[in-house]
């Protein structure tokens, strides 16, 4: 009951926010001024419009002829008599009078252009509203009429909030009936193997739909209440008829408008459907090719989603093109100048999503990375995670998740560490320095001994060592292997055992690792015997020739 009594409440609130207005509109008719144009006043008697003013006559103006009516006319009302309207033919017009005394002149120039009325008929309709506004007049100073009146209007509110309740209920009970129903037969409609209705989805249409219906009811009935109870009353009868009116003017246009649509949002509505129906069979195509259920050249499992997605988009913006023509106002020029400032502000704003769009289709459909490779991208190392098209995620070692913009990605270079290496798995790699004393062979096979130690490098195949360069002080020993992910952060951790076995074989074996620096030349030359060549774990060739053909090396 408290939203019927909030709906009373306000509905009230808005009866006396009319009254107010209406009776600033009287009071304003009663000193000869109103919201008409300049040229025309009028006259107002008891809430009512009786006539309008539009012309000066013998030198008196529309307005003070709405003012000299007025008061003449409450003048003979305050007489006794039986106040009855009549008219009287002369050569300038109509005489209106009141127990034959004249009240005001309808003059040709007093008709409405808007009309085709004669003189005789504007003088008429201008009588009937004076007999009428009289008699209203005459039921308002009636105690009888009056509580009549606060008779029927007090019955009409408890009439309409019966009414409302009575609607609330039935709603609650059509729509917990219709919910049941619902969800019973909306998962049993297929078309080709795809459900057209979702349960949750009709369940939420028929709460919704049902409620909509049942406040447009309330509305409708909260405005033929008030104006039953407007039009009880004398003084407020005017205005409950132009309420009634108002409701009436309103729905027509809407409604025959409404019917008008129907035929071509039942087009543009099957457009959408069938664009709704293709987009699902698109969709069962696209999981088959992402789970790899089916396989096709042209398109492969890893970028199925991405050109899921840009089908999707083209679609349905096909689909809204083919409908715009016949959705309704899409002709009026309102509309045309609504889609002209869509597209303006789009053209502004959207060049840097464009950029970024094309970006991230280039790298989804150049195939620079996949989702789940480990890559570096300028100073950003980790898996990718995601591929969007505006960004990219990658998620490092550290427990850190990156957002790239697709644009900066086609700026930088990328390395690829999974795409050189057989199955999923990337490669490891890491640089070493150390001084020109310590036999290469010996750190070659260091190196390559920590690889072997540090758990998840293949032995197969091998690791490999390359000198990268040769500094003035060192030579630069960088080492290469491959690995076999188990999750995100693994490379970062068996970077860092393998940092840690090199450390550990190199104590072991009496190498420092520490590269030499030199202000000033060594008093003995930093060179190698050829006896210390295959220090261990280094082993000597098998053959000789082998051997002095390392030598000459």
């Amino acid at each position: 009951m408290y939203k019927y009594l909030t709906t009373l409440i306000l509905t009230f609130l808005g009866f006396i926010a009319c009254a107010g207005a209406a009776t600033e509109l009287t009071s304003s008719a009663q000193n000869g001024v109103t919201n008409k144009p300049a040229e025309a006043a009028q006259l107002v008697l008891f809430s009512r419009p009786v006539f309008t003013f539009r012309a000066t006559n013998q030198g008196i103006s529309a307005s003070d002829r709405a003012k000299r009516a007025r008061a003449r006319i409450h003048d003979q009302l305050a007489l006794t008599g039986p106040h009855v309207v009549s008219l009287k033919s002369d050569t300038t017009g109509f005489q209106v009078h009141i127990d034959g005394a004249t009240s005001f002149i309808v003059v040709p120039e007093d008709l409405d252009p808007g009309l085709e009325d004669t003189l005789a008929q504007t003088a008429q309709r201008a009588a009937a509203s004076l007999t009428l506004a009289i008699n209203e007049s005459m039921e308002s100073r009636s105690l009888e009429t009056m509580l009549r009146a606060m008779a029927y209007a007090l019955a009409a509110t408890f009439l309409f909030a019966g009414t409302v309740w009575l609607a609330a209920r039935a709603q609650r009970a059509l729509t917990s009936r219709l919910i049941v129903i619902s969800e019973q037969h909306a998962e049993k409609l297929h078309v080709g193997g795809i459900a057209l209705l979702q349960r949750e989805r009709v369940v939420n249409s028929v709460h919704m739909g049902f409620k909509v219906l049942y406040q447009l009811l309330v509305f409708v009935l909260t405005l033929e209440w008030l104006s039953f109870v407007l039009r009880c009353f004398p003084f407020t009868r005017a205005w409950g008829e132009s309420l009634s009116s108002f409701l009436l003017e309103l729905a027509m246009p809407v409604f025959s408008s409404a019917l008008g649509a129907v035929p071509e949002l039942l087009t543009a509505a099957l457009i959408f459907f069938l664009c709704y129906l293709l987009t699902k069979a698109l969709d069962r195509f696209f999981m088959k090719v992402q789970s790899g259920q089916l396989q096709v050249q042209w398109l492969e499992a890893d970028i199925a989603v991405s050109t899921q997605r840009i089908v999707k988009i083209v679609l349905w913006l096909f689909a809204l093109a083919m409908a715009y023509p016949y959705l309704p106002g899409s002709d009026t020029e309102a509309f045309k100048g609504l889609s002209v400032l869509v597209g303006l502000m789009l053209s502004m704003g959207a060049s840097s999503l464009v950029g970024q769009a094309m970006s991230g289709l280039i790298l989804t459909y150049g195939r620079a990375f996949r989702k789940g490779e480990y890559v570096r991208i300028a100073d950003h190392e980790g898996t990718v995670t995601e591929m969007g098209i505006f960004t990219t995620r990658i998620r490092s070692g550290l427990g850190e998740e990156i957002t790239v913009s697709n644009a900066s990605i086609l700026g930088s270079t990328t390395k690829n560490y999974s795409r050189t290496v057989q199955g999923s798995g990337f490669v490891l790699d890491t640089t070493v320095s150390i001084g020109y004393n310590a036999p290469w062979r010996q750190v070659h096979a260091l190196l390559i001994q920590a690889a072997l130690r540090t758990t998840g490098v293949l032995h197969d195949p091998s690791p490999k060592v390359y000198q990268t360069a040769l500094s003035d002080w060192y030579p630069v020993y960088r080492l290469v292997c491959q690995a076999i992910p188990e999750g995100s952060q693994l490379r970062a951790m068996l970077l860092s055992d393998l940092h840690a076995n090199i450390q550990d074989v190199f104590n072991e074996h009496g190498v420092q690792i520490m590269s030499p620096q030199y202000i000033a030349d060594p008093l003995e030359p930093k060179m190698v015997p050829p006896e210390k060549w295959y220090a261990a774990p280094a082993a000597p060739p098998l053959s000789p020739i082998k051997s002095a053909d390392n030598v000459a090396h």
